[in-house]
């Protein structure tokens, strides 16, 4: 796969791609082309006069297309004192690409194993749900019971009240209005009582004046 990809890119005319431009992975291309050639080892500073002048990579660019090999692992890089390293050796670029190959390899079959399961999990769940005239007839039965269910929901719903819980219920919740009524009463006859002894109000005023019915009384 190496050779194929180095036939391909030493077989594109110098001349023709400068006219086109170089596109990011022809350049990454023409980078490890420099590598492999002169096995050596560069500075950044290097590429930078080699690339433009052999491979016709623009200076500007070089940094980009160097970072970007090094971070997919294809160009090893270190820095010795002040200065950073950069190489690449045939050797390790085609066992990187068997290593990835392997991967994909290794991941396709996985994929293809999960593909063949989901198929037959697939004919095991049709499996006793074929168009027959029985299921039909099953289906049919199915719908009539879930309808009765709601019928027979609905008529228990109506006789709610009957039931002794409901019936306790409301029950309480009737003693709780009752005290509540009965403490308001209450209230307004110890108010009237106030009235009167500070104003001395007739109660029949006092009644007439705030809507007071005359028969109001306790609940019992």
């Amino acid at each position: 796969m190496l050779l194929v990809w180095l036939i391909f890119v030493v077989g594109t005319p110098a001349s023709e791609s400068k006219k086109k431009g170089l596109s990011f992975e022809e350049k990454r291309a023409r980078m490890m082309e420099i590598f492999f050639e002169t096995k050596d080892v560069f500075q950044l500073k290097d590429l930078e006069k080699i690339a433009p002048k052999e491979k016709g990579i623009t200076s500007m660019s070089v940094k980009e297309i160097l970072q970007s090999l090094v971070d997919d692992g294809m160009v090893d890089t270190d820095r010795i004192g002040t200065s950073n390293y950069f190489w690449a050796f045939p050797s390790k670029a085609l066992h990187a690409r068997k290593r990835k190959l392997e991967e994909l390899e290794s991941q396709f079959a996985e994929s293809s194993q999960k593909k063949e399961a989901l198929q037959k999990s697939i004919e095991k769940s049709k499996i006793g749900r074929e168009d027959t005239a029985e299921r039909a007839a099953l289906l049919e039965e199915l719908a009539t019971l879930r309808q009765r269910k709601e019928q027979l929901k609905a008529e228990i719903d109506k006789y709610r009240e009957c039931d002794p819980d409901v019936v306790e219920e409301m029950r309480q919740t009737n003693q709780v209005a009752k005290e509540a009524a009965n403490r308001w009463t209450d209230n307004i006859f110890s108010i009237k009582s106030w009235a009167k002894r500070k104003f001395g109000f007739e109660e029949s005023r006092i009644d007439k004046g705030f809507g007071i019915p005359e028969d109001l009384d306790y609940i019992d």
